[in-house]
């Protein structure tokens, strides 16, 4: 019975991500509208992003009715405008998180990970995802030691991981990580959501969730369950979470095809603060930069000169030469712990989000512990 107060985290999303217009997997998304004045379904699925697009498609495949609202549309926040890496593990690198969780449960969830993407895998058209392996690449000897340990508690896990040198520096080789375009990805799981039966309604912008309704100013939404599937702006929505997530920008650019570039695989380096990859069709895609500027966290999605001309840099770093052709941003959930939010907070209420950058994997397997707990009335949180 709580009212979400007003606030920026609807704001205009801002500039259009390239994703949606470069590489072998470009697709329009399918065309949503606003929903009717008052509407009823079994379930409500609050985001129409990988997550709640996730929970939907699992909801309605298992026989519910299920409407999904979205403030701004299909793919609109970090969803649709990420690095597109789709990377086993929690945001935690392994061997912190069995220093934090303990041997068991930090396997336990790197493998409940694993299937995640092989089932993301296999979801997908190749020309949408592919398994190419991932790069952690250290940036001075501080990280080189961390990416040793890494490797070591991968290993002592038996974990795929390998030691790797090359031309993107030392660091270590994920084989089973995989590169994808995450608006491709959106367009996919929306598709399969309208067949299903899926009532895909936006723009909806929820000032109220509680009591079975969902509510957008006159317009409303009544259902049994409600499924908030948001990672930034989460702890808006919901403001009970406020103290455990906080919503931080990331920025991102594009490049005209650059044949001086050759980025055969994701990769990640500096701590991960700073991702590319490169399509089949040359355009590198770059971000990061976030510790760059003081003032990430809650800003608006619009790129800042700061970062920006940093990412330029990393550009050149690579061998880049090609002119940028887009710049944009996107709002994350993170959390304090690195853990996603994956509960049911208010009865009736399930949230999954926070997923602290690594949403790709962990966000679509937290939608579909949401879908099965909405319908099952069973406990919903990460796997033990």
């Amino acid at each position: 019975m709580t009212t979400t107060p007003a606030s920026d985290a609807y704001d205009d999303p801002g500039p259009a991500p390239a994703w949606g217009t470069v590489g072998p997997a470009a697709r329009p998304l399918p065309a949503v509208a606003p929903p009717p004045a008052d509407t009823t379904a079994d379930v409500c699925v609050v985001g129409l992003g990988g997550s709640g697009l996730t929970a939907a498609l699992r909801l309605a495949e298992r026989g519910a009715d299920v409407v999904a609202v979205d403030a701004h549309g299909l793919a609109a926040g970090a969803a649709g405008r990420n690095g597109g890496f789709l990377l086993a593990g929690l945001a935690l690198f392994h061997h912190d998180a069995v220093a934090r969780l303990g041997r068991a449960r930090a396997v336990g969830l790197y493998h409940w990970t694993l299937e995640e993407l092989d089932r993301t895998l296999a979801d997908l058209p190749v020309s949408v995802a592919r398994r190419v392996g991932s790069l952690r690449i250290a940036a001075d000897a501080e990280e080189a030691s961390d990416v040793d340990r890494m490797l070591a508690a991968l290993e002592a896990d038996a974990l795929p991981a390998e030691a790797y040198d090359g031309p993107e520096g030392h660091g270590l080789l994920l084989p089973t990580d995989a590169a994808m375009d995450p608006h491709a990805r959106c367009a996919v799981l929306a598709d399969r959501a309208l067949a299903a039966g899926v009532r895909l309604y936006a723009p909806f912008f929820v000032d109220h969730i509680g009591d079975g309704v969902v509510r957008a100013g006159d317009r409303v939404v009544r259902a049994r369950r409600i499924v908030v599937a948001v990672d930034g702006g989460l702890e808006v929505l919901l403001p009970e979470l406020a103290g455990r997530i906080r919503t931080v920008r990331l920025q991102m650019l594009a490049t005209a095809p650059d044949p001086g570039v050759s980025l055969p695989r994701p990769v990640y380096r500096r701590w991960g603060y700073d991702y590319a990859q490169q399509l089949d069709t040359g355009e590198v895609l770059l971000g990061g930069g976030r510790d760059r500027s003081a003032v990430e966290e809650g800003a608006p999605p619009v790129p800042s000169d700061d970062v920006q001309g940093y990412l330029d840099t990393e550009v050149r770093r690579l061998g880049g030469t090609a002119p940028v052709t887009a710049r944009w941003a996107a709002r994350a959930g993170f959390t304090d712990d690195l853990l996603p939010v994956c509960e049911e907070v208010r009865p009736g209420v399930l949230a999954v989000g926070g997923y602290s950058g690594h949403g790709n994997v962990v966000g679509t397997g937290c939608g579909r512990l949401a879908a099965d707990a909405a319908l099952d009335g069973t406990r919903l949180s990460l796997p033990d």
